[in-house]
């Protein structure tokens, strides 16, 4: 994370999570109130859970049409879209938001991978004319969600876009990811201004309350725990437009399209209830699979509601039968499926 940014956060009473590397704000005093204040009110929370990649050059577009699963070569000027990466065998080494910022391209993703997947790009680039860089450092990512969010932006002189498109303004872009919720890339260095005017109107919670937005909206991240365990069509990649079937070749596009078509996926995403806090990565295990483990968590969060949420890829038999956390005589969890 930039350290202006950084000490402008912890000025503004942010408590960062010592033990993680990409130093996620866990709140700003009242981690409770703040996962009510994210079901009941409009919001704003530092997404320093994410990290952005800039794909630049005069082959930008070509370049990431034949890696990622969604159809780059059509995507508009303000358009936005849900995409992964993959490996040869179909696994999703990291899920990304896409948008353009005029020719150049950049890939929001989970923090973790940053750095691995840029250095992972750079070994397919070859000839091609394409630049990678980590903009995690030099990029201040915001969310802003509730009902009063789009007021919000207007008063403090931001766009305001339609669903699934970016408005770009002085310092950055935003970025339309739901009805009420909004992604805000701003330039670090003006990140405070902008971070001030907007916790005017909406107020600041940590990532943690962020991410249970995330699990009501059942919008799953590929994290470093839980890379190359899915097919996209396992994490419901296809339900939100994650993946092109009209597109060409791209890593493990044969294996995707053959899951599709024959429809042989036995494990799909549910959302999970615990009273015992759970973890992306945590196996999840059930009778209905005496042999392995049925299902992985992909993110998990404190509820407002009281206990714990989650987004898991759980195998269907599993959910019927029962399901354990972490071990066969591990504590039950509840799973009910995602609604297409």
């Amino acid at each position: 994370m930039n350290p202006l940014w950084k000490n402008a956060l912890g000025t503004a009473g942010a408590r960062f999570d010592s033990a993680s590397e990409t130093a996620n704000i866990l709140d700003f005093g009242d981690a409770a109130g703040e996962l009510i204040a994210a079901r009941d009110g409009t919001v704003i929370a530092p997404l320093t859970h994410l990290g952005c990649i800039r794909v630049a050059g005069e082959d930008a577009k070509s370049f990431l049409h034949n890696q990622l699963t969604n159809d780059i070569n059509h995507l508009p000027g303000d358009g936005v879209q849900h995409a992964a990466w993959c490996s040869a065998k179909g696994r999703m080494l990291a899920s990304f938001i896409v948008r353009r910022d005029g020719d150049n391209y950049l890939l929001q993703l989970s923090a973790d991978l940053v750095p691995a997947i840029a250095k992972r790009l750079q070994m397919f680039v070859l000839r091609a004319k394409v630049t990678i860089t980590d903009m995690t450092e030099t990029t201040a990512l915001l969310g802003l969600s509730g009902p009063e969010a789009a007021g919000a932006l207007s008063t403090a002189g931001l766009p305001v876009p339609e669903l699934m498109k970016s408005a770009a303004f002085a310092d950055g872009q935003v970025v339309r990811i739901d009805e009420n919720r909004f992604h805000i890339a701003i330039e670090a260095g003006a990140a405070a201004e902008r971070w001030h005017a907007l916790a005017a109107k909406a107020h600041p919670v940590g990532v943690a309350a962020w991410q249970w937005l995330d699990i009501r909206a059942a919008l799953p991240l590929v994290s470093e725990a839980t890379r190359e365990q899915f097919v996209p069509q396992m994490a419901n990649f296809e339900r939100i437009g994650g993946i092109s079937f009209h597109k060409g070749c791209y890593p493990g596009q044969a294996i995707v399209a053959r899951t599709q078509y024959l429809g042989k996926v036995k494990r799909h995403l549910y959302r999970l209830g615990c009273t015992e806090a759970m973890a992306a990565g945590d196996e999840l295990y059930s009778i209905a699979a005496p042999d392995q483990a049925c299902g992985m968590v992909l993110t998990a969060a404190a509820s407002p509601a009281g206990g714990y949420e989650a987004l898991a890829v759980l195998m269907e038999s599993a959910a019927d039968a029962g399901v354990q956390l972490r071990a066969r005589d591990g504590i039950m969890v509840s799973a009910a499926a995602v609604a297409a």
